[in-house]
């Protein structure tokens, strides 16, 4: 069964996913509004909504009718600075915006997570995506989906070595381990959102590679 979504909150909507994603959701015109909190402006739209300042300040001033939210907040503990910095983003605030999204309407969540995500991890990396993942199907959303990709290919804001070298290996790397672009992961997760399928649904990589061609 398929759902148009019409109100659509966002964010991390300036991120490598992020961007393409906004870029989809502006163009599709069944969508009325897009609501896109970022610390910086974005391009004007005669439907996109886009207050500005850190995200967990502006989240409780947010208003308007939701029925879909997408969170493609990511980082990691060197991005963020610290362990305990890494954890307050990619924890606590996508744990916060959902609360948000849901106390605004929303009804279907959909969450960039990771392959590795995994509470009992004795990575930190992914021992953080899976405690997010838990605590995101505590809130008790009619529908959440949560995306997990392997490492996402293309430019950066900030310059990683590590990144620049792996990414022709990864694009090459099969199965679940292959990274994925993310102008075709905006794609899977537009078409996860027009499927209304209530419950928790986890996309894994494969898949996510087949949603997006």
């Amino acid at each position: 069964m398929y759902l148009t979504p019409q109100h659509i909150l966002i964010a991390g909507a300036t991120g490598l996913a992020g961007e393409h994603l906004l870029d989809r959701l502006l163009t599709e015109p069944t969508i009325a509004r897009v609501l896109a909190p970022t610390r910086q402006p974005l391009a004007e739209h005669p439907r996109l909504e886009n207050p500005q300042g850190p995200l967990a300040e502006l989240l409780p001033r947010l208003s308007g009718p939701v029925d879909t939210a997408f969170c493609c907040i990511g980082s990691s503990a060197e991005q963020a600075g610290s362990q305990e910095a890494f954890r307050a983003i990619d924890h606590d605030l996508v744990l916060a915006f959902g609360r948000r999204a849901r106390e605004m309407g929303a009804r279907h969540l959909l969450v960039i997570s990771a392959r590795c995500a995994d509470p009992r991890s004795s990575r930190a990396y992914c021992q953080v995506k899976g405690e997010m993942e838990e605590g995101l199907k505590a809130q008790g959303w009619p529908q959440l989906t949560i995306a997990r990709p392997t490492q996402l290919l293309g430019p950066r804001r900030e310059l990683r070595l590590l990144d620049q070298l792996s990414d022709p290996l990864l694009r090459l790397t099969p199965g679940h381990y292959r990274a994925i672009d993310p102008c075709a992961l905006a794609r899977a997760l537009w078409r996860l959102a027009l499927e209304e399928e209530d419950g928790i649904r986890i996309v894994e990589a494969e898949e996510l590679h087949r949603l997006g061609r």
